[in-house]
């Protein structure tokens, strides 16, 4: 994500860091793990300590998160990966008033609750029927 926030191609990155784009791709997916010297290279390259890359990681013994967890966070790492996903962060960081980006959250969790609400009503009324 830090990488597109900055405009930099998977290319440019790979080049910086004496990998194939490929292999930039494969670091992104999960599919590669990244060593402790690579991470450093990588957090310097895109102007970020190391521990950004860790932000939002709940602190667990390895082997303690769920699979649920998991698939949250593959989620969220994957729409966060799309051009969606990154236009619609970068507007919601560009809201400086507090309360408004609030509100906004707000207003997302309750068009979820009634899509879900009324998803659950539909499957209820069926049943009885």
């Amino acid at each position: 994500m830090r990488r597109m926030m900055l405009g930099m191609s998977q290319t440019k990155l790979g080049d910086a860091l004496g990998v194939t784009f490929q292999q930039v791709q494969k670091y992104e997916k999960g599919t590669n793990r990244i060593g402790a010297g690579r991470l450093q290279h990588i957090s310097s390259i895109l102007q970020v300590p190391p521990t950004f890359f860790f932000d939002g990681v709940p602190h667990v013994i390895a082997g303690q998160i769920s699979a649920n967890a998991t698939s949250a966070t593959d989620e969220i790492t994957a729409f966060m990966a799309t051009r969606d996903g990154l236009a619609l962060a970068k507007a919601f960081m560009r809201i400086g008033n507090l309360a408004l980006r609030r509100l906004i959250v707000d207003l997302v969790e309750e068009i979820d609750r009634t899509k879900n609400g009324t998803a659950a009503q539909r499957a209820s009324a069926i049943s009885l029927n």
